[in-house]
């Protein structure tokens, strides 16, 4: 059979991801605006709670990340069994994901809430760690259920079915910010817990977005067939192992990424509340566009997965390098919104207007503008990531990842920041760097993988 021409085959592919990842990365908007809001709430309590908020947030963050980030290995996994037409094995692995999810929740749940502790040997001002460890004692609550969603999430994406994931969140969304306008400002009769009130908030949406899911997928016809739930009473170390072979190198990945980040705020707030407050400003912003080529990053793990399950090696190349050009293309758009309308988006955190607020309204539209710098590159690396993910290439990215991150982008940052006098600024351009460094061998790293040989 004559093989299609590759302008066919790239358009079908362009409408397949259509399909996965328009609502995958409405998903991860709808969990990113999570935070937006909770954001949005720390400027009207304050400059002080949005640095302190800072802190809080991307502790739990990262862990977050991390442990997101080894569940993930069921959506390759789901992927492939899935493309190869093996019901039973699909149900397996999601099984013990759960279990893996409920592993990496106990010790993950003790360190949020003994994380104050870390906060005041890294050097942070004494006001802003008793906030963010009030904050962190509440969220804690969320991880468990975060990461069971995270398993659900994979395993109906992996399927090609990402709309109960984005309905699923959007209510979640919605929850969360009722939830922190009651808790927060004390409405209806409830007490105004400030920063606490969204740590509480944030758990009780993550809580109603994995209860929610689960009974969707207990009660869909389609999926009941996969036996999600039946045989959560087994071990079975085969699949666990396979997880976690999978599995640990993404989650250390999204360690060394997400650790760059964070080393990087604590460094913030090493350099005072103002900077500290500018920062989270831009970095929450980022954090929101980033979201969309993290949708189409899940996307390609799933079409790259399936591809190689069918044994269809040249579809998964083409589903990869279409993913990659996906995930730049939308983060150029946002870059030019980065670079052309920096006050309007500082304006959604803080008044503008108040002079109170000029110097870190200044400094915040700076660092968006060097976000504008890396938003390409920053696509590119996470989009590249999922691809090589599709290929259950997990253990190179990770060396990559650390070369690009600690090895390059932190003493770059640190290098202009700390020792040339650029302060928060110098620091974001280390952000850029690393990336670039990133998105540069990743991309590479997929164009010569060994499946194409």
């Amino acid at each position: 059979m004559t093989e299609k021409p590759l302008k066919s085959r790239v358009i079908a592919e362009i409408k397949q991801y259509l399909i996965l990842a328009i609502p995958l990365a409405g998903a991860q908007l709808s969990q990113a605006a999570t935070t937006f809001v909770d954001t949005i709430m720390m400027g009207i309590l304050g400059s002080q709670i949005i640095a302190a908020g800072a802190l809080g947030a991307i502790t739990f963050h990262l862990l977050i990340t991390i442990g997101s980030a080894i569940i993930s290995a069921v959506s390759p996994l789901v992927a492939e069994a899935y493309g190869a037409g093996r019901i039973e094995q699909v149900g397996r692995v999601v099984g013990q994901g759960l279990w893996l999810s409920i592993i990496l929740a106990i010790p993950a749940t003790l360190l949020i809430w003994h994380s104050g502790s870390l906060l005041r040997l890294l050097g942070q001002e004494p006001e802003n760690v008793i906030l963010a460890a009030a904050y962190l004692r509440a969220i804690a609550w969320g991880y468990l259920p975060a990461l069971g969603f995270a398993v659900l999430r994979s395993f109906v994406s992996s399927l090609s079915r990402p709309r109960p994931v984005i309905v699923t969140m959007i209510g979640g969304t919605l929850l969360n910010v009722v939830a922190n306008y009651i808790l927060a400002f004390g409405k209806f009769g409830f007490p105004a817990l400030g920063l606490v009130g969204l740590g509480w908030a944030s758990a009780l949406s993550l809580w109603a977005m994995f209860a929610s899911l689960a009974i969707y997928i207990l009660y869909q016809p389609q999926l009941r067939v996969y036996g999600a739930f039946s045989n959560l009473h087994q071990f079975e170390a085969k699949v666990f192992g396979e997880l976690l072979r999978v599995g640990m190198p993404i989650g250390v990945l999204a360690g060394v990424e997400g650790g760059f980040f964070t080393c990087v705020t604590f460094l913030m707030g090493q350099l005072g509340t103002t900077t500290l407050a500018a920062h989270q400003i831009a970095l929450q912003t980022a954090v929101v566009t980033f979201m969309i080529p993290v949708g189409i990053s899940i996307a390609t793990t799933v079409r790259v997965g399936q591809c190689m399950g069918q044994g269809n090696p040249n579809g998964a190349r083409l589903a990869g390098f279409v993913g990659i050009g996906m995930a730049a293309l939308c983060m150029m758009l946002t870059g030019i919104l980065f670079w052309t309308i920096p006050g309007k988006i500082v304006s959604l955190y803080l008044d503008t207007a108040n002079p109170a607020n000029a110097v870190v309204v200044n400094l915040a539209k700076t660092m968006l503008a060097v976000a504008a710098m890396f938003q390409i590159v920053d696509g590119i690396q996470v989009a590249a990531a999922g691809a090589l993910r599709g290929l259950k290439d997990t253990q190179v990215p990770l060396l990559i990842g650390t070369l690009a991150y600690w090895g390059i982008g932190l003493p770059c940052g640190y290098t202009l920041g700390m020792v040339w006098g650029l302060g928060g600024v110098g620091l974001w351009w280390g952000f850029a760097i690393g990336l670039a460094v990133a998105a540069g061998i990743l991309t590479w790293r997929f164009s010569i993988a060994r499946a194409w040989r």
